[in-house]
């Protein structure tokens, strides 16, 4: 255990220079959200039945999960990045444990995103939207959405071995842009046709943005949902739990396969 503590600090340090050195990047998927949260507050609000007020209060906690759902994409690019460009096959010759350079990568990419989430918040307040709920709610929502983002990220990484390749990764990356608009992020999943409601309850994206909705106070669970949406912080909970269990092994078992 303390070598992997060790190791994986190590991989940590390396993965934060790497954020560093390239700030354009950075920069581009911190103000996306805050993008698509103008535009969609101010232009989809007066589309919907919601008063933009409302509706920006509704989207806040949407955007924040969605945004946590593109972990997928950046742990995949990251990975394959490496592995494409042969620095994972240097980096597995060296004596340290399997599940460093994973683990580093993944924990570097939560404090990134914890640092990133601030603007973003800020951004929600100046647009009308407040935390209602108290704040041990608050704290919980956000250590919920940093769970549901690590456990995105080691999708993403396990794709990223997967694929081997910096445009395969691309091009499924793009991909996961479909998968907050097939939940409640954006819209109710109540007004959805009956088969569509049930596979964006069923989306793990669902569970979470309605258990921030609650948590901050901002709407209240909806009625006839699924199971995950219904309990959408056990719900949510048990989606991680599954996701890691799931992705963390098959993530460390690729890394150490190489290339077999």
């Amino acid at each position: 255990m303390s070598t992997l503590v060790y190791d994986g600090g190590a991989m940590l340090g390396r993965q934060l220079r790497r954020v560093r050195n390239n700030p354009g990047l950075l920069i581009l998927t911190q103000t996306m959200p805050i993008n698509m949260l103008l535009f969609f507050g101010y232009v989809f609000g007066s589309a919907l039945a919601m008063p933009g007020e409302e509706y920006r209060s509704f989207l806040v906690p949407g955007l924040l999960v969605a945004t946590a759902a593109n972990g997928i994409m950046t742990g995949m690019f990251q990975a394959a990045q490496d592995t494409h460009r042969g620095v994972t096959d240097r980096l597995r010759t060296l004596p340290m444990s399997r599940a460093a350079v994973p683990l580093g990568q993944t924990m570097a990419d939560l404090l990134v995103t914890a640092v990133g989430t601030v603007p973003l918040l800020l951004t929600g307040l100046l647009v009308g939207w407040r935390i209602e709920g108290s704040a041990l709610e608050a704290v919980g929502a956000l250590g919920l959405l940093l769970l549901f983002r690590f456990a995105m990220t080691w999708i993403g990484v396990f794709l990223g071995l997967l694929t081997r390749s910096e445009e395969a990764a691309g091009q499924l990356g793009a991909a996961t842009f479909l998968l907050p608009l097939l939940s409640n992020a954006y819209i109710p999943a109540g007004g959805l046709p009956g088969w569509l409601r049930t596979v964006a309850e069923w989306n793990p994206i669902s569970a979470v943005t309605t258990a921030l909705r609650e948590l901050f106070g901002n709407a209240p669970v909806p009625d006839g949902a699924a199971w995950p949406v219904a309990h959408p912080v056990a719900g949510s909970l048990a989606w991680c739990a599954v996701l890691l269990a799931v992705f963390v092994p098959l993530a460390v078992r690729r890394y150490a396969r190489g290339g077999e």
